[in-house]
């Protein structure tokens, strides 16, 4: 049987629009413009950063985020990102006795933002906090090793097929699929979507899913 059920954060519980919104508008682009070249840039199976190569040749990521700090605008969410599915579905897997883990490839930054929202969560995890990011085998030992059960009775959520189903699968998990959001649409397309134990499009179908899959 399942007995923890761990989630990715970004476009899983999180919708990330607002934050790609604001660094339209920091490189003074038209937001369709830079939503398009990201969503190329994934069907490449390119890191999402390259969309600041392409846009603004040259542009320095990591002076940018500490300028935008530093101005008041910290490259974070809060819980008007919330999807609307997620508190309800994270209240409902409490009262049916599931531990909960959110993890995913976040700055530790994340889990303060995540614990402000009192996320019904046991477990606030980050890659930067653990020192590695998905899809490393190393990320998904972190997890197994938080949740303490065996992979099996561990279910990983996540919108990524390379980040999230194919290592999830890998490690012994229960891979759900979430297809939501710009990774999630361009991947469920792929040959290894098929990888998954479940696919979703709400995450208010997950608690009959993980009955189904116990």
């Amino acid at each position: 049987m399942i007995k923890a059920v761990f989630f990715d954060v970004g476009y899983t519980l999180i919708d990330e629009t607002r934050q790609w919104r604001a660094w339209a508008e920091h490189l003074r682009v038209p937001f369709e413009k830079f939503d398009a070249t990201l969503r190329e840039v994934i069907a490449r199976g390119e890191h999402h950063t390259r969309v600041f190569e392409i846009l603004q040749p040259g542009f320095d990521l990591a002076a940018a985020r500490a300028a935008r700090k530093e101005a008041g605008k910290a490259d974070t969410f809060d819980a008007t990102d919330l999807y609307t599915d997620a508190l309800p579905c994270l209240s409902e897997l409490k009262r049916l006795g599931y531990l909960i883990g959110l993890a995913g490839n976040q700055p530790e930054a994340a889990e303060a933002a995540l614990h402000a929202m009192n996320v019904p969560a046991d477990i606030v995890a980050s890659s930067a906090r653990w020192g590695i990011e998905k899809p490393s085998p190393t990320f998904f030992a972190h997890v197994i090793a938080e949740a303490g059960c065996a992979p099996n009775e561990i279910a990983y959520v996540g919108d990524r097929v390379d980040n999230d189903v194919i290592p999830a699968s890998e490690a012994g998990m229960k891979a759900i699929f979430l297809i939501r959001g710009p990774w999630g649409q361009a991947h469920a397309a792929w040959p290894q979507a098929a990888l998954a134990h479940a696919r979703l499009t709400t995450l208010d179908d997950l608690p009959n899913v993980l009955r189904k899959l116990a």
